[in-house]
C-alpha cells in the first residue's frame, strides 16, 4: 500500500542522500572519515529512512496521519 507520491519519493530520495553524504563531507581528514560525533550518525539514519521510505514508496508516519501524496488506487 503506497502512500508516498512521485514528487515526494523524489525530494526524499535527494534529501537521502544529501544527509548520508554531509557526514562524510563535514568530517575532518586528520581525525578519519568515521570521526563526525553524533550528529553525523543522526544524519546518516535520517538519510537511510528518508531513502528506504523513497524505495518503497510507503511512510509509516503518513499512515499513523492519515496522509497520502500519491492518487489513490482504482
Amino acid at each position: 500500500m503506497a502512500n508516498v507520491g512521485t514528487v515526494d519519493r523524489l525530494l526524499r530520495a535527494c534529501a537521502g542522500v544529501i544527509l548520508l553524504a554531509l557526514p562524510f563531507l563535514m568530517a575532518n581528514p586528520a581525525e578519519g572519515a568515521i570521526a563526525f560525533g553524533v550528529y553525523g550518525w543522526v544524519m546518516i539514519a535520517a538519510g537511510v529512512v528518508l531513502l528506504v521510505t523513497a524505495a518503497f514508496r510507503f511512510c509509516p508516519l503518513y499512515m499513523i496521519f492519515g496522509l497520502r501524496t500519491c492518487p489513490l488506487s482504482k
